[in-house]
This record gives structure tokens, C-alpha cells and sequence, in this order.
């Protein structure tokens, strides 16, 4: 698996992770989601995001299961809710969440989106849950460039990671948020790189896919990681499908493909505003 790199977090992350959104709302279903973890974690997709919010806790339980004896081998990325996120509220979530994940520190903690609660006191909390060793590094989800550059004024440098909506139908992010992020050595982890399943089989994918006898999803995954960076999170319970995404990092995209998927999916002009799912 090719990895990504960014000056604020320690290790490479896998290019293309596993997510974990509507995982764990049925007890039924939860052994089959822990194996399909299980095999994208087999495959080098060493990275699983959750939240508390997915499935009330569920998810973070299906992600307990799957990793269970291989800790060290798993970059572990949940999120705090926004109003779980006061000063005395933030660490709360957390110890919650480590008990659910049954693990003793969480390697990348994020705020969901933006809230209520001072950002000030969100921070706080962050730096001293980092500090006391319950998490390695922490980061935001759903901040727009306003919000980033709030976030490094009132803590420099230390900011790791925005999970942000990005993919081919949604580029709005190229224009002024991933440029930032990229300058400042801030991941940027692409959710629904496949748009909800609206980018299976868009025709426009179709001869791209064709050239690379690759899938028309395969080839969103490809061009949603082909800058440096960037990071995507497809959420998938089907082993198989695990296995394709997995297989989309190595894919090499073209000049001349990228090409033609910027005339089909043109790329932002100016300022748009942040969009989110």
C-alpha cells in the first residue's frame, strides 16, 4: 500500500484508509463489518476513522472487534461530537471512546465539525489529552480556511488532520483549503471519495476505467489520492470491495486521463464554500 506523509503527524498513513460510517447499527451485522476491517487492515489499509456519533458508539465496538490483537499495527482516527466538546466535556468523550475501542490511546482524535463550545476550550482539552498521553495527535473535521486559520492562531502547529468532503463532483477544497492545509503539513483525509455511490459509474469514468482495466470507483479512488497529502477514507463491509478499493492506490493516473476527467468534473475557479455530507 502507498503511504502519505505530513510534517505534523509522526508515521505515514495508508493512502487509501477504511472508514467506518453506518457500521455498527445492527448487532447482525457487526461480525461481517469487523471482517471486512479485518481484511482491508490485511491488505495494508492501516488506517480505520470512526466517530462516536456513528451508530451512537456502535462503530468505534465493530472497530474493537477488528482489531483486536494487531493494536500496534492500526493508525486509529475518531472524533469527539461537537456538543461532547466543552472543556470538562472533551475529555469525557474521549475516555468513552477508549473504553469502546478497548484501547489505551487514540492516535488521531478530531472535532466532528464545528460547534457551540469555545474553539478555545475544545483545543485546550486536545493539547492536554495529548500531554497526558490519551491521544498521539489531534485534528478537525468540516473546517473551512476561516475556521483553519483560527484553529493554527490559537495553537501553532500543532493541528494535524481535516477530514473534509472530497471527491471528483466535489472539488471545492482545491481552491484555497487543500492548498493551505498542504502548505502548513496538515492532512487532509477525503470523505466520501466516491460521493455516496454516486461516482460507480458515471459515464465520464467509463473510458478512464477502461484504459487502466480498473473500475469506474477504482479510478475515483485513484484521482481522490493522487496529490500529495491527501488521504481517502471509502467506507465498504464487502471484503471484495475492500479489496478493490485497496488496489485503486497504485493505480497511476495520466496527464492525459487526468485531463479528461477535469473536462468532465472541472476543478473550482474561485472561493466555494465548504460542502459537507
Amino acid at each position: 500500500m502507498r503511504t502519505v506523509k505530513v510534517s505534523r503527524i509522526a508515521d505515514p498513513v495508508p493512502a487509501i484508509g477504511l472508514g467506518t460510517w453506518n457500521m455498527g447499527d445492527s448487532r447482525a451485522t457487526r461480525a461481517a463489518e469487523a471482517a471486512a476491517l479485518r481484511a482491508g487492515l490485511d491488505l495494508g489499509m492501516n488506517l480505520i476513522d470512526t466517530a462516536e456519533m456513528y451508530a451512537g458508539g456502535g462503530a468505534e465496538e465493530v472497530v474493537a472487534e477488528a482489531i483486536a490483537g494487531r493494536r500496534k499495527d492500526v493508525f486509529l482516527v475518531t472524533k469527539v461530537l461537537p456538543g461532547n466538546a466543552s472543556r470538562q466535556g472533551t475529555p469525557r468523550a474521549c475516555e468513552a471512546s477508549l473504553k469502546r475501542l478497548r484501547v489505551d490511546v487514540i492516535d488521531l482524535y478530531l472535532l466532528h465539525w464545528p460547534g457551540s463550545h469555545p474553539l478555545a476550550d475544545t483545543l485546550a482539552a486536545f493539547e492536554e489529552l495529548r500531554v497526558s498521553g490519551k491521544i498521539r495527535h489531534w485534528g478537525v473535521s468540516n473546517f473551512d480556511p476561516a475556521a483553519m486559520r483560527e484553529v493554527e492562531r490559537q495553537v501553532p502547529g500543532r493541528c494535524a488532520c481535516n477530514q473534509v468532503l472530497y471527491n471528483l463532483q466535489r472539488r471545492g477544497i482545491e481552491h484555497d483549503l487543500l492548498p493551505w492545509c498542504v502548505d502548513k503539513g496538515v492532512l487532509v483525509q477525503a470523505y466520501s471519495p466516491l460521493d455516496q455511490g454516486n461516482l460507480r459509474k458515471p459515464a465520464q469514468l467509463l473510458a478512464v476505467a477502461k484504459r487502466h482495466k480498473a473500475t469506474p470507483e477504482q479510478i475515483a479512488l485513484a484521482w481522490s489520492v493522487r496529490l500529495a497529502g491527501v488521504h481517502a477514507i471509502p467506507k465498504s463491509a464487502n471484503p471484495e470491495r475492500v479489496k478493490q478499493n485497496a488496489e485503486a492506490a497504485n493505480i497511476k493516473l495520466t496527464a492525459a486521463d487526468l485531463r479528461e476527467l477535469d473536462a468532465a468534473f472541472a476543478p473550482p475557479t474561485g472561493p466555494t464554500p465548504l460542502e459537507t455530507a
